[in-house]
């Protein structure tokens, strides 16, 4: 579980660096704020992409959508980890 968790914190401020890098490489003429500003819309469209597939998982792994659980979430402990994410 810390092992996700240490990738997470890695894999989305990295990506975040990498396209500032990129894109400063790439369109030299715009500001530092136009690139952050255009690499922060990339990596939210990456969050809400992975997001989205998460949910179509745990809804196509259930019957009834309203009264299962998906399997991750019947430790306490996987909940306890889906948690802080939601509460940001």
């Amino acid at each position: 579980m810390l092992l996700t968790l240490a990738w997470g914190a890695l894999f989305f401020p990295g990506l975040l660096a990498l396209c500032t890098w990129g894109l400063r490489r790439a369109r030299p003429e715009w500001t530092n704020f136009d690139c952050l500003m255009i690499s922060t819309r990339v990596v939210s469209s990456v969050q809400a992409v992975l997001a989205t597939g998460s949910g179509i998982v745990i809804i196509r792994s259930c019957r009834n959508v309203i009264t299962d659980r998906f399997s991750v979430c019947k430790k306490e402990r996987e909940t306890i980890f889906l948690r802080p994410p939601l509460l940001h």
